[in-house]
């Protein structure tokens, strides 16, 4: 019996042991098995959800095709959803479609500089409501599209002008860079609209410091005035500016533009008097018709330099404030004068010493009158 009892107590215990590593072995495969599936968790979206040649990091929110020496654009529908970033500098663009960079309404940040482009299309960045940074510096642009923006750079192209109207849908345009460009003069039409900028670069451009730059440097000083910065300005042209900012030219120097404005109203008014003596020998309305530039010049409107009237009224308000202090010191002084010498005088008259009174009495007198009067 004991016997019995002790083999079965063995049995037992290998049934025990048998089931004790069999337990282990299933909860080292679990465990084996549930960090394969975190590896490939987490290599799955970096591999499969990033254009070949571009680099993603691990989170997908940036992903990076500079320096690949692309002449087309990576297949974008592999970006990670939920992209911030897309950065293509560096490489050989030199086109890119209406649709290139549709359903990206993710994007934060465009970065298409130092490449090789000419022209975007219109449209191009319709769907990316919610790009705030876009980077076109170093390429060949002549053109542009109207979209919004809150920070725009179109340094070291080839732009000449920036014609009316381009700028008029992008109200939310914070920082604007036209450095580098080949720009002589700007219209101030075409910036009014840009209500929010803060921060404009124009440096490096053969500016024309001449009358159509006055109007546009008033823009510029009004945009100095609430707070905003713009760099260097220097003037290529005339001989007598070259070399100079034209934020410190003072406004007097374009005094002779109102001249020229008003020679060529008068001149004008002068050629449609003449026309009209003709046209009246041949018949009616045309006077009129040629009237109509001189009265449109005329009636041009003359913006004023905003920071020198600002600063002119307050020097104005400082002297005039001191000249009224100093008359109500003077008055206030003239009033405390008289009353003291007119009660100085009444109490002369009442301590007056009567005739035959004694010497002694005199000098009292006189002493309690001094003591009085101080």
């Amino acid at each position: 019996r004991l016997l019995r009892r002790e083999r079965e107590r063995e049995r037992e215990r290998e049934r025990e042991r048998e089931r004790r590593s069999t337990w282990n072995i299933r909860w080292i495969t679990q465990e084996i098995f549930l960090c394969v599936l975190c590896l490939l968790a987490a290599l799955l979206p970096s591999s499969s959800g990033c254009p070949p040649p571009c680099l993603c990091s691990p989170d997908g929110l940036e992903v990076d095709c500079g320096g690949r020496d692309l002449s087309s654009l990576p297949p974008l529908h592999l970006l990670p959803q939920g992209s911030r970033s897309l950065l293509l500098p560096n490489n050989r663009l030199s086109t890119l479609g209406a649709m290139a960079l549709a359903n990206l309404s993710s994007l934060e940040v465009l970065d298409l500089s130092n490449n090789y482009l000419d022209n975007l299309p219109a449209g191009l960045f319709r769907d990316m409501t919610n790009l705030t940074r876009l980077a076109l510096h170093n390429n060949s642009l002549t053109s542009l599209d109207k979209e919004l923006f809150q920070r725009l750079d179109l340094s070291l192209n080839g732009l000449s002008s920036i014609p009316l109207g381009l700028l008029d849908e992008t109200q939310g345009l914070r920082w604007l860079s036209l450095a580098g460009n080949r720009l002589n003069g700007l219209e101030r039409a075409a910036f009014e609209p840009l209500a929010n900028l803060q921060h404009l670069e124009l440096g490096h451009n053969p500016w024309e410091c001449d009358c159509n730059l006055r109007d546009f440097k008033h823009w510029m000083e009004w945009l100095l005035y609430r707070g905003g910065k713009v760099d260097a300005v220097e003037c290529t042209l005339p001989k007598d500016l070259r070399g100079r900012d034209i934020r410190g030219v003072p406004m007097e120097m374009f005094n002779y533009c109102l001249q020229l404005e008003d020679e060529n109203g008068t001149g004008g008014g002068g050629a449609s008097n003449n026309n009209g003596a003709v046209d009246n020998g041949v018949g009616g309305g045309e006077p009129e018709a040629s009237e109509a530039p001189a009265e449109c010049v005329r009636s041009r409107y003359r913006p004023v330099s905003v920071r020198r009237a600002i600063g002119t009224v307050v020097i104005a308000g400082v002297v005039c404030g001191i000249v009224c202090i100093m008359m109500v010191a003077a008055a206030a002084y003239g009033c405390i004068y008289a009353s003291l010498m007119a009660k100085y005088q009444r109490e002369l008259k009442k301590r007056q010493p009567l005739m035959g009174d004694g010497e002694a009495d005199g000098e009292d007198r006189e002493e309690k009158q001094i003591s009085s009067v101080a």
